[in-house]
């Protein structure tokens, strides 16, 4: 009995190792099986976001590289235009975005567009006429002589790309505070109070300028909105329409990012950030005056060494920055 028992034991404690043997594979393909589902489905999910946006851009197309820095960084000059004349865009919004992949910080850096800076080439202009004069490459060289920004790419967002894409996002709307009810310039009302906007009535909302705050309050808002945006989109509900959406939003862009550098940041910044976004407007406050210039109408004249100083600090020095979060 006692040689049976053990033989037995022997048995079983065979069978044992053989069938943990035996899983090990099913495991292994399983876990690819689910790689390769996962890598078709964002694939997939992107092109189909591509699709959408064929023969729908009306961005003004620039054939030019920015000149890459190696420091951890990548720092992007973003561009709003709001139409095009004689294949000419205004720029009506103009943002320096940084996302710092060592700290895994993000930063976001609006510049009032009245603005005055030295436009080289030409004159002291307002910072937007930059970009009519010479596009995103004499606007990003613009705020290089002017700020010492160093600037690794440039985006050019047309307004149809931001409607479409928080369509996408949220088709029930973001959630907005409006903090009072407006209509003049903006072709529509918006009450105030809690609401959730569509994307027109979300632009609509962070265009508006005609009130005592002007540029200020609509630099303010669009802060207010990103923030929205950027809580919307990182959401439980929404997190899987991401590869949708930024093929989308690649299909409006016109920029010289790769979409290996843009799918890159964008992961490091859902996977490893914060998910906080360091705001600092330009010019800083007790920096500037408003004037009444003869030639260019209403301007900020502004302090440029004291606004190069807080750009340096905001940027480059993490421990000494004081800012808001959004």
């Amino acid at each position: 009995m006692t040689e049976y028992r053990r033989s037995n034991k022997q048995y079983k404690t065979k069978t044992i190792k053989k069938t943990r043997v035996k899983k090990t594979p099913f495991i292994i393909i399983g876990l690819l099986f689910l790689l390769i589902a996962f890598i078709i489905y964002n694939v997939s999910s992107y092109r189909a976001g591509l699709d959408e946006t064929d023969d729908k851009q009306s961005a003004v197309k620039h054939n030019i590289q920015m000149d890459q820095n190696s420091d951890g960084k990548m720092t992007v000059l973003l561009i709003g235009h709001d139409r095009v004349v004689d294949n000419v865009a205004r720029a009506d919004t103009i943002m320096i975005g940084q996302y710092d992949f060592i700290n895994k910080k993000a930063k976001i850096m609006p510049i009032m567009r009245d603005s005055v800076f030295d436009i080289p080439g030409y004159r002291d202009y307002k910072i937007n006429s930059a970009y009519s004069l010479g596009g995103p490459e004499l606007l990003s060289e613009t705020i290089e002589h002017n700020l010492n920004i160093h600037i690794d790419h440039y985006a050019i967002v047309n307004y149809n790309a931001f409607e479409h894409v928080v369509d996408t996002v949220a088709p029930n709307g973001v959630h907005i505070n409006v903090e009072k009810t407006m209509s003049k310039g903006i072709d529509m009302t918006l009450e105030q109070g809690d609401q959730r906007l569509n994307g027109t009535e979300l632009l609509r909302y962070a265009r508006f300028r005609q009130d005592s705050e002007g540029d200020f309050g609509r630099v303010r808002r669009q802060q207010q909105v990103l923030s929205a945006l950027k809580d919307e989109a990182l959401s439980v509900h929404t997190i899987f329409k991401l590869p949708k959406t930024l093929g989308i939003a690649r299909g409006y862009i016109d920029t010289d990012m790769s979409n290996y550098e843009m799918s890159k940041a964008l992961l490091s910044f859902i996977v490893r950030s914060d998910k906080d976004i360091d705001t600092l407007q330009i010019p800083v406050e007790n920096s500037y005056e408003m004037i009444d210039h003869p030639e260019l109408g209403a301007v900020l004249d502004i302090d440029v060494e004291m606004n190069k100083r807080a750009v340096d600090e905001f940027l480059n020095h993490e421990d000494n920055v004081e800012n808001n979060k959004k």
